[in-house]
């Protein structure tokens, strides 16, 4: 839910800082100046009591990323006295790192610069909080740009500690991790069995037969993806996924793609088409994930495309430090009602097109997540029955010691 917060708790006592405060009472006649007077600080008393009592960590900082307030809370969490933590700058102070504990602050997913961007709300960044190695703090945060009526403007970065259910997520991903990794082994094999008929070493197979093996192995393939997949995530929810970033050109491996997934094209009477400069500047990032990215999304494109249409892989560097990738298609596009939930983990719609699709929705929380440890940021446009771009970005190659 947005919320237009117009009313700011004043910094303790032992600061210099303070925020205004403002009232949304509607203009009266004189008589009821004491009782709107009165109404007024019953309200700020409350907002006060609210800030200071609350478990959650409340920091206010301002557009420039200087800390203006943090409440009791977010002092003790951080474990910094409020005296020294005002007017440093939140690198100082909060040093967000995603739950692989790559540094947001200075990149394109820094949760501030984002929201500010954006100029709308970010409800749920699971982030990792803290300066120091010793006292790192795994939240659930939200950041709210605010605009008061003195036109003053300030970012309000709340976040709630998730360590306990952190814990009991941990439990539930090691079992499943495990469950997927004994399912692995069987169905690999069930698929080198099936190979090997295939092939005729058990024997000649007639038509019928080839046909049935083959509808077999393409379903054991299909599992053996999924179980991957799952690894992948429960994987990384433990923290045991890492990015192995070297220089990499981007041209060569948009083509390996390409080649690896034009039969899909064809037999879906799709085309395939690179719009990349050959003069693209080099990338740091890990080839293997970036490469799964690009499959799943292309992939993608492919299956919601009706014949006839056309896959587009772009690319133009987005800043000095990000090159940014596209994916676009003349397909189906994507529902309104689905568009808030397209990287949510197995998440289906209900829109008779993309259902009868089939998939088990895993491709692009998979993407957005080898995005982000690359410490860019991914999204989407789309028209409905017109085509969706998938667009994400992944830093340019620098001397490594910059990312």
């Amino acid at each position: 839910m947005r919320k237009r917060i117009q009313k700011q708790a004043q910094v303790e006592e032992t600061t210099d800082l303070s925020l205004p405060m403002t009232s949304d009472l509607p203009v009266v006649g004189s008589n009821d100046c004491k009782a709107i007077s009165t109404l007024a600080q019953q309200r700020h008393r409350v907002l006060d009591a609210a800030i200071l009592t609350t478990s959650d960590a409340i920091v206010v900082l301002t557009p420039d990323f200087h800390i203006a307030y943090l409440n009791p809370a977010a002092a003790a969490t951080l474990k910094e006295p409020v005296e020294h933590t005002v007017g440093s700058r939140c690198t100082e102070v909060l040093g967000c790192k995603n739950l692989n504990r790559m540094a947001l602050c200075g990149t394109s997913s820094c949760p501030l610069v984002r929201a500010l961007e954006q100029k709308s709300p970010l409800p749920n960044e699971e982030l990792i909080l803290g300066t120091d190695p010793n006292h790192l703090y795994e939240v659930s945060a939200s950041v709210n740009p605010i605009t008061l009526d003195d036109k003053s403007s300030y970012v309000v970065f709340s976040a709630r500690d998730m360590s306990a259910l952190k814990v009991a997520n941990r439990v539930r991903s090691n079992f499943v991790s495990m469950v997927s990794h004994e399912l692995r082994t069987p169905l690999n094999s069930v698929h080198g069995f099936i190979d090997l008929l295939l092939q005729g070493h058990m024997g000649e197979l007639n038509e019928e037969q080839r046909m049935y093996l083959g509808y077999t192995q393409e379903g054991v393939q299909q599992l053996i993806s999924i179980v991957e997949d799952i690894l992948f995530m429960t994987r990384s929810d433990l923290g045991q996924f890492e990015v192995k970033q070297q220089e990499v050109h981007l041209l060569s491996l948009v083509r390996q793609v390409a080649r690896s997934l034009q039969p899909q094209a064809l037999k879906a009477e799709v085309a395939l088409r690179l719009d990349i400069d050959s003069n693209v500047p080099a990338l740091y990032i890990d080839p293997q994930r970036i490469k799964q990215v690009l499959n799943n999304l292309v992939a993608n494109a492919i299956k919601f495309t009706p014949p006839g249409g056309m896959v587009t892989i772009s690319a133009r560097q987005h800043d000095d430090h990000f090159e940014m990738i596209s994916v676009s298609d003349t397909g189906y596009g994507i529902p309104f009602e689905d568009s808030h939930h397209v990287f949510e983990r197995f998440y289906q719609s209900n829109h008779s097109q993309q259902s009868k699709m089939g998939g088990y929705g895993l491709g692009l929380s998979i993407a957005k997540l080898i995005v982000e440890q690359h410490g860019g940021t991914i999204g989407f446009d789309t028209v409905v029955n017109k085509g969706t771009t998938f667009y994400f970005t992944v830093p340019l190659y620098r001397d490594h010691e910059q990312f």
